[in-house]
């Protein structure tokens, strides 16, 4: 695990991989985000915001044919933007990576939209299938990824905006490592041992009506709640949570319930009827856990899905203090005046 100012990464968990594309400049001012996960990972989403933009969430109910995710790709544009998803899935045919039919792959590739439409001057100027096919192509694993250039106002944070449209969003990152070793189990029962290399990373996108908590709530008088433009359908905060433990599409699912906790704690307010707040959770399956007795499964997913609401909450602290300033014929958005880490 790396320890840096930053809180760690979602490349901290083996295998993922993860990529940017944007556009700036000339009526521009949105991108896309890629997040590629290994061959044989499973997923699931818990779609919880009132105005959510979404494509492919019901190919990762666990009751469905394939239990396998490929990708997930994170897009301005609003609805129009999830054209740029099948960029991504053009990326993992290219590499073979996708759900077996005759005659080739299907990669599933689940998306989620934010609200940028005509914050760089041009409402016409959104992502497409171009674009997501070069967020995937530059989609860069742990081993040669400079964490910093993955986070600010990139990929599907470019075009973020946050606090009623106040303050630039972006994209930020972190992960939490589990404990290893023996847990106290039940009162009575043995101890359960969790195995070495349980990490749970995540990547947000800070484009919210709510504004950021740091340390404690925010107070009912604070200006980034009561101020700026009245609420519209502009908001969303967008998350993908990673882990090495192998879940199931079942477990996925309940992690990405679980993690939507992170971001209550993290804006406020949060999950309204004009954000489209979706969290998706995705597990490579990589490190076994004890499953029987019951009790040592539940103890394992219990320690994944705190982890993964802590780690969303971070991912989005971190997404706040990683924005820039960024001005356009559209309007001009300073950085929120974050407290020192």
């Amino acid at each position: 695990m790396r320890h840096n100012v930053h809180m760690g990464s979602l490349l901290d968990v083996p295998g993922m991989r993860v990529g940017h594309a944007q556009r700036v400049g000339g009526g521009w001012l949105t991108g896309v985000t890629a997040v590629l996960a290994p061959p044989g990972s499973a997923g699931g989403v818990d779609v919880r915001g009132g105005g959510p933009g979404t494509s492919e969430t019901d190919a990762l109910d666990p009751s469905t044919l394939a239990q396998n995710v490929d990708g997930v790709a994170l897009c301005g544009g609003s609805a129009y933007g999830l054209a740029a998803a099948a960029g991504v899935q053009q990326f993992l045919e290219s590499e073979g990576q996708g759900f077996p039919v005759v005659g080739g792959v299907v990669p599933i590739v689940p998306a989620a939209v934010i609200f940028d439409l005509g914050r760089g001057g041009d409402f016409s100027k959104r992502p497409d299938t171009a674009m997501g096919f070069a967020a995937a192509a530059a989609a860069a694993g742990s081993d040669g990824a400079d964490d910093a250039a993955l986070r600010g106002c990139v990929g599907a944070g470019t075009g973020a905006v946050f606090a009623r449209g106040r303050y630039k969003g972006g994209v930020g990152m972190a992960s939490v490592a589990l404990p290893a070793g023996p847990v106290q189990g039940p009162p009575g029962a043995p101890e359960v041992v969790l195995p070495e290399g349980l990490v749970v990373g995540a990547l947000a996108v800070v484009n919210a009506a709510g504004a950021p908590v740091f340390g404690g709530p925010a107070v009912a008088g604070d200006p980034t709640l009561v101020g700026g433009a009245a609420p519209s359908s502009a908001n969303t905060t967008l998350a993908v949570v990673a882990t090495s433990a192998a879940l199931t599409p079942a477990e996925c699912k309940r992690t990405a319930t679980a993690a939507h906790a992170g971001l209550a704690r993290a804006l406020n307010p949060s999950h309204t009827l004009v954000d489209g707040d979706t969290i998706f959770a995705l597990s490579t399956r990589a490190i076994e856990f004890e499953r029987e007795p019951d009790f040592a499964r539940q103890l394992a997913l219990f320690f994944v899905q705190t982890a993964a609401a802590e780690a969303v909450r971070l991912a989005i602290l971190d997404g706040v203090r990683s924005a820039t300033a960024v001005t356009t014929p559209a309007g001009t958005w300073e950085p929120y005046p974050a407290p020192a880490e």
